[in-house]
């Protein structure tokens, strides 16, 4: 069995990511994690990553690193994680691509923490800049491709991982306040994108939230899901 080597999921979102579309897309592996705090941490990546980082996907004695990379031959893999139309593919990859090598303020400034609640991020310029534009790449390709489901190009694919802790918990209520403030589908798209990071973060931050936490997070998905349904009619 393939094994995927990253660090911690609360704090590495480019570990995360392949560790998402690897079970989205059906890939059957085992983690192995290395924590970014432990003895030795450098000499273990050293000793397995050519690339001395953190994700590396092991198969069959074929090494593959780099998030986009492992995602991409996962889902050569298995015929999953990427729209079969060629177009909607091509976006796909561009805005995953975007992803991966852009917004640099917002992975400055609001570096990932599963675990964390009410945190507050200054809004700046910059911030406000890279937020906007990932507003306009979900709403394109929900109005573009999303009509055969509740993701990015309508079924789950690499779009949808690069993306999936792009936007941090303020941003994630300006989405919520957009979302309400614009009537019919577009409205909807920006809750149900809502929705689906809420849930994501809920699934993954499960273990560790105190009771209060979890009930916190299941009433904002449903929330969210519902609000999406009342603006959808609007």
């Amino acid at each position: 069995m393939a094994t995927l080597l990253i660090g911690s999921k609360n704090y590495s979102s480019w570990s995360l990511r392949p560790w998402l579309f690897l079970r989205k897309a059906r890939f059957e592996f085992q983690e192995q994690i290395i924590f970014f705090d432990a003895n030795g941490y450098q000499g273990q990546i050293a000793a397995l990553s050519p690339s001395r980082h953190v994700p590396l996907l092991i198969d069959d004695g074929v090494k593959i690193w780099d998030s986009i990379a492992i995602c991409e031959y996962a889902a050569e893999t298995t015929g999953h994680g990427l729209p079969s139309d060629r177009i909607a593919r091509a976006r796909a990859r561009s805005v995953a691509a975007e992803m991966h090598s852009g917004f640099q303020t917002l992975r400055n400034q609001c570096p990932m923490n599963v675990r964390t609640m009410n945190r507050r991020v200054p809004l700046t310029p910059e911030l406000q800049a890279d937020v906007e534009r990932i507003d306009q790449i979900w709403s394109e390709c929900r109005r573009d491709f999303g009509a055969g489901g509740n993701w990015l190009f309508g079924d789950f694919s690499i779009a949808d991982a690069m993306f999936a802790f792009a936007v941090p918990e303020p941003e994630t209520w300006a989405l919520l306040v957009a979302g309400l403030a614009l009537h019919g589908w577009l409205g909807a798209a920006a809750l149900c994108v809502v929705a689906a990071f809420v849930g994501w973060l809920g699934y993954l931050s499960w273990p560790v939230l105190t009771t209060r936490g979890r009930i916190g997070r299941v009433a904002a998905f449903a929330c969210a899901l519902g609000l999406a349904a009342f603006q959808a009619t609007r």
